[in-house]
């Protein structure tokens, strides 16, 4: 499985909505993108703006459903 297929199925388990998934970024909810960097390593943006890195995705997940 790939990085950006754990992601997904993730954002899938705490359903987040998925809106648009490209190679490297995921659309989601509230208007979040996850850009996916490789080596467990994930940027959650904001605006276009980097609001934090992530190295564990059920600590992205939680943050997205806050």
């Amino acid at each position: 499985m790939s990085e950006k297929e754990f992601v997904i199925a993730a954002l899938q388990y705490y359903s987040i909505e998925i809106f648009e998934v490209t190679d490297r970024l995921v659309k989601v909810a509230k208007g979040y993108e996850i850009e996916i960097e490789g080596n467990s390593l994930y940027k959650l943006i904001s605006d276009g703006q980097v609001i934090a890195p992530f190295d564990n995705v059920d600590d992205l997940c939680c943050f997205i459903l806050l």
